[in-house]
């Protein structure tokens, strides 16, 4: 059953426009899709008739309004221990664990980040697009770690989206790469497509073939001689494996990367460490943004998970 009907009057001195349009600027804590919805079901009345999408009402009209029950999202709530950074009643950040995979797909099993986000986010989650789910704005890859935003209205889930989509997201990474930069900092804005030849990979190509702009900015945190070192990489696009491609292009592939160009045989670490990487040594440690409903200044860090640590820590003690 849908909710309740709401009452709202145009106000006196609007100009005449599509419903819609109308609604969504007098109420912005649903999104224009909700607003869509309502009004293809029927549920949107001017002066007591019943009105479409394509509809203008003018000012002093009396609207009634409702939205269509939200349907459950069909997936299986799985209680999975969630390592919360932030929450609150329009979106939590979680440090993701390496390995654990964001959305549910056909080789995935029910150990998503959905499926867990479902289970503690019960009774708390808004019709996103007319089903109940948690609003994942952005992804990392499996074996990544670190930060991750997800909204709970769909209040939170436009404005989350709008700064992600405006670049206003500021986003940093701690990487352990193979070998050791000559320089302390430096800019890469080499042009991120699909691979010519192997479609599953991305590569620096140029934009006549595909290529989109991305923007990395790096900084040396510590050198482990020539073996590794430890870089903060700021983000300034989201394209897909950004990180990974531009340091191979560097020459310093990511610990752990077989994708983008790491190989023990060819770049070995010292004897003495006990433990090869496992998986792709990437974290995502710092996220700065606007709440999307309160306004305030969101700085949210996540610690570095204890493989990260484990091998930092035995890289320091070779170099001692």
């Amino acid at each position: 059953m849908p909710d309740a009907p709401t009452e709202y009057t145009v106000p006196l001195g609007s100009r005449r426009a599509r419903a819609d349009k109308v609604l969504a600027a007098a109420f912005p804590e649903h999104s224009r899709v909700a607003w869509q919805r309502a009004l293809c079901a029927g549920l949107v009345a001017a002066d007591g008739i019943a009105i479409s999408q394509a509809d203008s009402v003018s000012a002093g009209q009396r609207i009634t309004f409702s939205f269509p029950q939200t349907e459950p999202l069909a997936l299986r709530p799985v209680s999975i221990p969630l390592d919360v950074v932030f929450e609150d009643e329009h979106l939590l950040a979680i440090n993701k664990a390496s390995g654990m995979v964001v959305h549910p797909g056909a080789a995935t099993g029910e150990d998503t980040l959905v499926h867990a986000l479902l289970a503690h986010c019960a009774g708390q989650l808004s019709g996103i697009g007319g089903v109940e789910r948690p609003g994942i704005v952005h992804r990392l890859d499996r074996e990544t770690s670190g930060l991750m935003l997800a909204a709970k209205t769909d209040a939170a889930h436009r404005g989350l989206s709008e700064q992600f989509a405006e670049r206003r997201v500021f986003k940093e990474y701690l990487a352990l790469v193979s070998g050791r930069p000559q320089l302390l900092s430096g800019v890469v804005k080499s042009p991120i497509g699909r691979n010519p030849n192997h479609r599953h990979k991305m590569a620096v190509v140029p934009p006549e073939k595909g290529g989109k702009p991305a923007h990395t900015d790096w900084d040396l945190v510590e050198g482990f001689r020539d073996w590794a070192a430890l870089m903060r990489c700021t983000i300034h696009t989201g394209r897909t494996h950004q990180i990974r491609v531009h340091l191979h292009s560097l020459g310093h592939p990511l610990l752990g990367d077989a994708v983008y160009g790491w190989s023990l045989k060819k770049m070995p670490l010292p004897v003495e460490i006990s433990e090869t990487p496992a998986r792709v040594m990437l974290h995502s440690e710092h996220l700065a943004f606007t709440h999307p409903v309160t306004g305030a200044s969101l700085d949210l860090r996540a610690e570095l998970p204890r493989d990260m640590r484990a091998l930092i820590e035995q890289l320091r003690g070779v170099c001692r």
